[in-house]
């Protein structure tokens, strides 16, 4: 019995390599007739079976930079230096590093701290303190941290994502930016405290004709951890430009969490509808904060900045009252899950400018402390949010920072559904890579790890805490090599 199943399996083994070695050619023949034949690629017409191995290396070549050809801190849009800081601080090891600084102060535009000669110990910091967010508002909003969790919405993210932020942020003390895809279980169960943002399509809070609901925003507000509104006029990666929902991504829970029709495609305008002027903008934040009687503040690239004062000068006409609670000012370096390229590197103008240019008009129209200021845009690290807050911002918030938090590689996937850690993929088997009980406590500990090296560097500079960090403590290198502080570059504004 035991020989005659020797031999039977004996004969399958050499059936199998016959098969092989037969299929192989034949595979080989078929690929070749295809691309000689084919009229879509020349190189594969000119150079059949050959030129197959061009695209399989072009595939490959950004994985093979990522990790043997590409220096520390040479790649785009965040070098290896600048992940791995992300990666130590989320996994709480040591984040310091040995004999010296990898980073080039040459070049113009980098930031540098000034530290003072009789910087604080650590026992005379303080922790930051409270901003009251919204005081016109029936429910104000009281936030001491001064990091957050930027807007990522459900659907360009997983659900185990989601929940795993929202987990984690809860832990932090940090808020979590829902993003315009709605309001998700997930977002709830993690107990975060959340900014549900209301983008062009009005997911989640809109009618069947696209228009917001005041019923559904109703619905919405109920929920306690909802602190706050924004409304998302533009956002770094595609200002100007709606998004497009395919009808095969719209399943029913993501129908049902942004209130569209379950398998059709959905369209993003790349405006509110009723929104063409600072008068209409005012009106829609005074709809808003009236339902919800929560703070409602508004999201924005700056391009053509004369906008912002036109809504300032309206802003006084009708009264501070009818100002939005905050700002998000957006820079053009951020993120998203699929942009048009010429959108994502041309249009908008970057943080570095745009943030001080808000701060300022602000200032001159008398209403900086009426209207809180919160930076985003491909701040991920201590030393950029100590920037922002130099600037003038109250807080800072990332989204990207906080992928890589949850185990990003920056593999580049975000806009298919092959994300290799689950992250942004709805595909079950890639979604089982990441634990929400394992990411959870990493995205706490890259919230405290960020807050507690932004309140080291106040310290050099000389301030008690973050809050107390001014333009004069900040310095950005010039093409001449030297260095001017900020408060030189963007001296004090006289109000109006």
């Amino acid at each position: 019995m035991q020989s005659s199943t020797t031999f039977l399996q004996s004969e399958i083994m050499s059936w199998a390599v016959m098969t092989l070695l037969l299929g192989i050619p034949l595979l080989l023949l078929a690929l070749y007739l295809i691309d000689r034949n084919q009229t879509r690629h020349a190189l594969r017409r000119n150079y059949p079976l050959l030129a197959r191995f061009r695209y399989l290396f072009e595939h490959l070549g950004e994985f093979f930079r990522q990790y043997f050809f590409a220096m520390d801190r040479e790649e785009m849009p965040f070098n290896r230096a600048e992940r791995s800081w992300v990666y130590r601080a989320a996994k709480k090891v040591d984040s310091t590093i040995a004999f010296g600084s990898t980073r080039d102060l040459k070049p113009a535009g980098t930031v540098l701290f000034a530290n003072c000669a009789f910087p604080k110990l650590a026992e005379e910091g303080r922790e930051t303190g409270t901003v009251i967010i919204g005081p016109h508002s029936r429910k104000p909003y009281q936030v001491t941290s001064v990091f957050h969790i930027s807007a990522m919405s459900y659907g360009a993210i997983s659900a185990p994502a989601v929940l795993a932020l929202s987990r984690g942020a809860k832990s932090a003390g940090v808020w979590m930016n829902t993003g315009e895809g709605g309001l998700s279980a997930e977002h709830l169960e993690g107990g975060a405290d959340l900014v549900f943002q209301i983008g062009t399509a009005k997911y989640g809070v809109r009618d069947a004709s696209g228009a917001l609901c005041p019923e559904r925003l109703g619905e919405v507000a109920a929920h306690d951890q909802v602190k706050m509104f924004e409304i998302k006029l533009s956002q770094g990666a595609k200002p100007g430009k709606g998004g497009v929902l395919p009808g095969s991504k719209v399943n029913a829970e993501i129908a049902r969490v942004r209130a569209i029709p379950l398998g059709e495609d959905s369209f993003s305008p790349n405006r509110h509808p009723e929104v063409s002027t600072a008068e209409d903008l005012l009106d829609l934040i005074d709809t808003v904060r009236k339902v919800s009687g929560k703070p409602v503040g508004i999201k924005a690239v700056i391009g053509d900045h004369r906008w912002l004062g036109e809504l300032c000068v309206a802003i006084q006409e009708r009264g501070v009252a009818s100002a939005p609670d905050f700002i998000t000012v957006d820079g053009a370096e951020g993120g998203t899950g699929a942009a048009p390229a010429s959108l994502i590197d041309y249009m908008g103008l970057p943080l570095r400018e745009s943030l001080p240019l808000v701060v300022d008009i602000l200032q001159k129209f008398s209403l900086r402390k009426r209207i809180r200021v919160v930076a985003s845009g491909k701040l991920i690290n201590p030393a950029q949010i100590a920037w922002a807050l130099c600037v003038g911002a109250d807080f800072a918030t990332t989204a990207r920072g906080f992928m890589f938090s949850l185990g990003c590689i920056q593999a580049m996937q975000c806009n298919k559904n092959t994300c290799p850690t689950g992250i942004t993929t709805h595909d079950k088997r890639l979604q089982r890579g990441l634990v929400v009980a394992n990411k959870r406590k990493r995205v706490a500990n890259y919230a405290r790890s960020v807050r507690a090296e932004v309140a080291v560097i106040a310290h050099a500079c000389g301030v008690q805490e973050p809050r107390q960090l001014q333009r004069q403590h900040c310095r950005i290198v010039q093409a001449d090599g030297s260095s001017l502080a900020l408060d030189t570059l963007y001296p004090e504004v006289e109000t109006s």
